[in-house]
């Protein structure tokens, strides 16, 4: 499928004066949806394992947007002291920040959002999603920290997928107190065999596989 590859700027409120933050935009010819990805602790924009599932995305006719959370000057406190990436709050002010661009950009306005976060980007996309009801359809969450939205668990409304490995004993065994909060949106699927990155394989295959379904069931 031919899809058309974009570096852009992305204003956000809640980013220090004059900062905008780096994206990689991939749009298929007709897209029918668009997937903002939350990366997760101490990964980014170009992560193999997020980039994999957007090019299976891509495939399914829905546009992809991966962005680094942080500036580079967060980043850089962010790799000596590991606290900026547990700040749910600044991740999903950012997240919302995006969600409100892309509800505004003019190639990609007219498309339903869906939410794709990662470890403590899933709460983020979470959070997100239960501050912006009328924009983001649909969440998926590979190996997330759902847990860590808290209270706005019980305010999401969009169809909201958590995937965890079937070896990710703690991690899933958060994920199912999440699910318990979610008021009925949400649904847990665990990848047998699988351990927190999805390093085995065909794992991740069947990760991308799965968050390709449950998008373009939710974003058509």
């Amino acid at each position: 499928m031919d899809v058309r590859t974009t570096e852009t700027a992305i204003p956000v409120a809640n980013a220090p004066s004059g900062a905008a933050l780096t994206a990689d935009l991939f749009v298929p010819a007709e897209p029918v949806g668009v997937v903002l990805f939350a990366h997760g602790s101490g990964s980014s924009r170009r992560s193999p394992r997020n980039m994999a599932v957007a090019h299976t995305l891509n495939d399914r006719a829905l546009a992809t947007v991966l962005v680094d959370l942080l500036t580079p000057g967060e980043e850089r406190v962010d790799e000596r002291t590991a606290e900026l990436r547990f700040d749910i709050g600044l991740l999903a002010g950012r997240l919302v920040g995006i969600v409100d661009w892309l509800a505004a950009e003019p190639a990609l306005g007219r498309l339903p959002i869906g939410l794709f976060g990662a470890s403590t980007g899933a709460a983020g996309a979470l959070v997100a999603a239960a501050d912006r009801p009328d924009l983001v359809r649909a969440v998926v969450s590979r190996g997330g920290r759902p847990d860590l939205a808290g209270a706005a668990l019980s305010r999401v409304r969009a169809p909201s997928l958590l995937l965890v490995g079937g070896r990710d004993e703690q991690v899933l065994a958060l994920n199912e107190s999440a699910l318990s909060r979610l008021d009925g949106v949400g649904e847990l699927r665990v990848v047998p065999g699988a351990t927190h990155l999805f390093e085995e394989p065909g794992t991740l295959e069947q990760v991308a596989d799965e968050a390709g379904g449950w998008f373009t069931t939710h974003l058509r």
